[in-house]
């Protein structure tokens, strides 16, 4: 059982923040890995029971999760996410440079499947809306970039499908990437910070998670930098 306590990012008696690693879900799955729910008890406090998840990152994902500490912060975050108040920003490392420095991604989606065991999605006219934004970090001389993305939707593997859609697929995605690129086997997507705006009358809270790991040592590998971006600090070094 992972110990998710030593990852936590922000606490006080409403919400938690932790900084999921990569390869974990958050759910109990079909597979037999490590999940977010096996853990939840651990995480109380002291309350009497465990947080619940206020949304939800792909297995692959690290970064950024919010959890709710009881039912009515649950239903409140619930909100702040259904009206696309709380800001998620995301870090990834894309295959391809895209043309332009930054721009908007406006590409609706729909699933591809009816069976409700898969969520691959697919751009489709007919489908939801989905916007993103995207800003370049870097070009490196290996065929890499490092982008911030913001989504403004919220809609399953939105980021994935977008990069893929653009011609810059994030960095080891199995489902949307590339499958000749094997330079690295794990997602390359990290959920950087959030911004909760969760009390009318005192100030946001912000909360950045440290990147993860496999992606420090890309950048150290293939010469991909960034920069002083989004909360930068010296965790990531």
């Amino acid at each position: 059982m992972i110990d998710f306590s030593k990852d936590l990012l922000f606490r006080d008696a409403l919400l938690l923040v932790i900084n999921k690693p990569s390869g974990v879900a958050v759910h109990k799955g079909m597979g037999n890995g490590p999940h977010l729910e096996d853990t939840l008890k651990e995480l109380a406090f002291g309350l009497p029971n465990p947080p619940q998840l206020a949304h939800r990152l792909d297995a692959g994902t690290s970064g950024c999760l919010i959890l709710g500490r009881h039912k009515v912060a649950l239903k409140h975050l619930g909100h702040l996410f259904e009206t696309n108040q709380i800001k998620k920003t995301y870090w990834a490392i894309v295959i391809g440079h895209p043309e332009q420095d930054s721009g908007v991604i406006d590409f609706p989606l729909m699933k591809q499947s009816q069976d409700k065991r898969r969520w691959w999605m697919k751009v489709d006219p007919h489908g939801q809306e989905a916007i993103t934004e995207y800003r370049v970090l870097h070009r490196s001389d290996c065929n890499l970039s490092f982008l911030e993305l913001t989504p403004i939707t919220g809609r399953t593997h939105q980021l994935r499908v977008h990069c893929q859609a653009m011609g810059f697929p994030i960095l080891g995605d199995a489902i949307y990437g590339y499958q000749d690129d094997t330079r690295h086997m794990f997602l390359h997507l990290h959920a950087r910070g959030v911004e909760i705006p969760y009390h009318q009358k005192k100030p946001v809270i912000k909360v950045v998670a440290p990147l993860s790991p496999h992606m420090l040592d890309t950048c150290t590998e293939y010469g991909v930098e960034y920069t002083s971006g989004y909360g930068m600090d010296q965790d990531d070094k």
